[in-house]
């Protein structure tokens, strides 16, 4: 007789799971399930789908091996519910189940479901990650600021990453002053492993191909890694021939190379397929080693260390009504150039491009460009984090809210960022060749044209003086502003407004 279900998510591809570590094999069935609930509660990238539901079937295949009994659902199963909770309510039947075990899911919604189950779930902690919520809960108890720096170092200092007894390695704990350096003319890393699809991610393509035709994103030319093997290959390659020039050029963003110098290997972190001390400690024997120095591995190792956990521990300390967060009332539609439609932005265009095509862009391309626009024209943030939430392979949402939502968006008011991310062309123009070739000239700041980043910068300052600028960190702007001919701020808010009317038209910008 089955004593209880084991559930596995699809982000939790992990031998070492707490719900796997708590059941017994000999007794235990895991319950897995690809199903319309999950694959389309926002419009999800093609190969998102594709990805998860492969490494789901990868997994499932290992465990059986290993001697677990899984009851797998297909999408296309005749039978399915289409839904976690109905899977489970029919497993449960099957198998005169009377308990289910669940490690933590990583989103509020998922929590829910479990938490409302007609039998009761046994929810243990996710000690995947290296700071549990009572870790962070703890650190930011009585605090006026939640800065990701100071809690960083704390976790540096317990897991002695990067410590030469209680000194940073280096001398400092951030090298990120070294790291912002604008594109080199040549990329010497040649980007990812691209995995030939195998028989088992092949019939998965089909499928999603089939059921999904569509969705934004395209689904030709899959190369991701679907298993952990894989996925260590990819980190391996990585530390090998990407690490050492990882921190100079993690900020640039070139035409004609989508992945310059980045790893790669969120995806695989994000749905259990690497371990991410795992990660930090190969990093850090590349440093140790001298074949990696310590700004590109400190910056390597603070993306995951520190700002992962950071975020994490924030989106589970704010609860499930962060995701509503407002806090600058922007309530403009996201626009349909986010989802492909004709933009003479090239930035924007060549950003959403590689969505489209590679379900990723990296950090800067989504911060600076698309994350800086939502924010400069005063979009919806429910909105774009939607979206983000939807073309990213690696998004789910105790990562992606916060990053959107706080961020991104400053839509938390100030949680997570100590200002708003905002520029003007003049930072994408530095840190990119998109300029060159754009239809808009990052170099004029007013008349036909101007660059629309240069306009909207103000438009926002303006919109929100009131609010930014006594913060240390704007005051600056504001007075380039106050000092700036009456006439040239009228033509400026104009121009910004009038850029604004023909958006909300669906004219083309």
């Amino acid at each position: 007789m089955v004593a209880r279900l084991v559930l596995v998510l699809g982000d939790q591809l992990t031998p070492s799971l707490s719900a796997l570590a708590e059941a017994d094999p000999s007794t235990d069935v895991v319950v897995m399930a690809e199903v319309l609930g999950e694959a389309s509660y926002v419009p999800h990238h093609p190969k998102k789908i594709a990805l998860i539901f492969a490494a789901m079937r990868k997994f499932a295949q290992r465990l059986r091996s290993e001697g677990w009994r899984v009851d797998y659902t297909v999408f296309d199963d005749p039978d399915t519910t289409g839904t976690i909770e109905g899977e489970l309510m029919r497993r449960a039947s099957d198998h005169a189940a009377h308990e289910i075990l669940a490690t933590e899911p990583g989103e509020w919604r998922l929590i829910s479901i479990l938490e409302d189950m007609q039998i009761p779930v046994q929810m243990l902690p996710d000690t995947r990650f290296l700071a549990s919520h009572k870790r962070f809960e703890d650190w930011a108890e009585g605090r006026k600021q939640l800065r990701m720096e100071y809690f960083y170092r704390e976790m540096r200092r317990e897991t002695g990453l990067l410590m030469d007894g209680k000194d940073p390695a280096g001398g400092k704990w951030n090298f990120d002053h070294d790291n912002r350096k604008p594109a080199p003319d040549a990329i010497t890393f040649d980007g990812p492993i691209r995995f030939e699809p195998d028989g088992t991610v092949q019939q998965v393509l089909d499928l999603v191909a089939q059921q999904f035709p569509d969705n934004f994103g395209d689904l030709d030319d899959f190369w991701f890694a679907t298993d952990a093997t894989q996925a260590q290959q990819q980190l391996d390659h990585f530390i090998k021939d990407g690490l050492a020039q990882f921190g100079d050029f993690q900020d640039a963003m070139l035409l004609e190379h989508r992945f310059l110098y980045h790893g790669l290997i969120s995806f695989y972190m994000n749905i259990g397929l690497l371990d991410p001390l795992q990660v930090c400690k190969a990093a850090e024997a590349a440093y140790r080693a001298g074949s990696a120095p310590i700004n590109a591995v400190e910056g390597f190792i603070r993306q995951i260390l520190g700002w992962r956990e950071y975020i994490r521990g924030i989106y589970f300390l704010q609860g499930p009504e962060y995701t509503n967060s407002n806090g600058l009332e922007h309530h403009r539609d996201l626009p349909a150039l986010y989802w492909g439609g004709e933009t003479k932005m090239q930035c924007l265009s060549k950003a959403v491009e590689q969505t489209r095509a590679e379900a990723y862009a990296h950090h800067i391309q989504r911060l600076m460009v698309t994350g800086n626009f939502a924010l400069l024209a005063g979009i919806d943030p429910a909105q774009v984090h939607e979206w983000y939430l939807a073309v990213y392979a690696d998004a789910f949402e105790w990562v992606e809210a916060p990053n959107t939502i706080g961020m991104s968006q400053f839509a938390d008011g100030g949680i997570v960022a100590s200002k708003p991310y905002v520029s003007s062309g003049s930072y994408i123009n530095k840190m990119s060749n998109y300029c060159k070739t754009c239809h808009y000239s990052v170099s004029q700041k007013t008349g036909e044209g101007a660059c629309p980043f240069n306009l909207l910068y103000w438009d926002f300052l303006m919109r929100h003086k009131e609010r930014f600028e006594g913060n240390p960190r704007m005051g600056q702007m504001y007075r380039v502003w106050d000092k700036m001919e009456a006439g040239r701020k009228e033509t400026v808010l104009a121009e910004a407004a009038m850029f604004l009317e023909n958006l909300d038209a669906g004219r083309t910008v």
